[in-house]
């Protein structure tokens, strides 16, 4: 019995975050086409709970925290390989291959 409430109790989990995650994705669209009215402290939170929820989504969907992180720096890596339009314009996959080194350590 507890083993059908700790699944249900999951998928609910799992529904909701999918909803938060959407539903902070429309603020920051929201925020980015108010352009200077919006606060970098706005965006700055809502790009920060994006992050925060899809890291407990993937944790309810069996990730751990160190598999994101390690695919995260794995797809920085090969974006910096492939000469990513984003690393040839501006080395922002190096400066966050960087940030991922310093706390790494």
């Amino acid at each position: 019995m507890n083993l059908n409430i700790d699944i249900t109790k999951n998928i609910k989990v799992i529904e909701w975050l999918k909803s938060e995650l959407l539903t902070t994705i429309a603020s920051l669209f929201e925020l980015l086409v108010n352009g200077a009215k919006s606060s970098q402290d706005a965006i700055l939170d809502v790009l920060a709970n994006i992050i925060f929820v899809t890291y407990l989504l993937g944790k309810r969907l069996g990730i751990s925290y160190e598999k994101i992180n390690l695919h995260i720096e794995n797809k920085i890596k090969l974006g910096i390989i492939e000469n990513h339009k984003i690393e040839k314009w501006y080395g922002d996959l190096s400066e966050l291959s960087n940030h991922f080194n310093r706390n790494n350590r």
